[in-house]
């Protein structure tokens, strides 16, 4: 995730793996023109840090950034903004869930803040940094498990949607790279529709399908064969994980 943000900027970026010595650090400054430095040294020069290192890591990564940091943004899983405000006391903190599209600029990322924060200066320059990634959605803390459930593996569910249907139309004779193109561009086209229909996908599939028509059955196999039931259980599976 942490490659993804970096390479969806697309600017020299300050970048550390924690003296893991995993050279993931360097590499991503070689890619991008950046510098790998140490915590320390990020938190001194950095307006920002964000944090996208593993949970489990949350005060050992603190004890190095203390008492240099200006900000953070805490892009860790299951880690709510109370958590991080123990961790970084009296320094403003910034909870997010982005997902991998972020890295084309198509990213979607929701966050939350705590209220002492909301509607400063702060705030605002940090939306803006993850806007330049795709869209931005502020939701109450309460709700940012279930939504960075939706947002995190939601390109993986897509991306095994065109799977499922480049297998299939390959069944019927087309070649996968063209299958694919037709798979995804359609994707594409009909999540930018479904938009332009201020999200009513009823109203979009009644436009595709005529009654008794090809996309009506299509429709109902796929309800038949379980298409809700699969997401619902996907859902619970993912949520119960959280």
């Amino acid at each position: 995730m942490a490659r993804a943000l970096a390479r969806g900027w697309r600017e020299p970026v300050l970048v550390s793996d924690s003296g893991s010595g995993s050279g993931r650090a360097s590499a991503l400054a070689a890619e991008l023109g950046g510098e790998a430095l140490s915590n320390a040294q990020i938190a001194e020069r950095a307006d920002v840090v964000v944090l996208c290192h593993k949970p489990a890591q949350l005060h050992d990564v603190a004890r190095d950034l203390a008492g240099e940091v200006r900000a953070v943004a805490s892009i860790l899983a299951i880690t709510p903004t109370s958590a991080l405000c123990d961790a970084y006391p009296g320094t403003p903190v910034f909870r997010l869930t982005p997902n991998t599209p972020v890295e084309v600029g198509r990213g979607v990322t929701v966050y939350a803040m705590p209220s002492g924060a909301a509607g400063s200066e702060l705030e605002s320059d940090v939306v803006k940094l993850f806007e330049r990634l795709g869209t931005v959605v502020k939701l109450p803390e309460r709700l940012m498990d279930a939504a960075g459930a939706i947002v995190g593996v939601g390109p993986a569910y897509q991306a095994l949607l065109v799977e499922a249907q480049v297998d299939a139309a390959v069944r019927y004779g087309l070649d996968a790279r063209i299958a694919s193109e037709l798979v995804v561009g359609t994707m594409a086209g009909a999540a930018a529709l479904i938009e332009a229909r201020a999200y009513d996908t009823l109203a979009v599939r009644r436009e595709v399908a005529s009654p008794g028509g090809t996309t009506a059955r299509g429709l109902e196999a796929l309800e038949r064969f379980g298409v809700r039931s699969a997401f619902q259980a996907a859902a619970d599976a993912v949520g119960g994980s959280r």
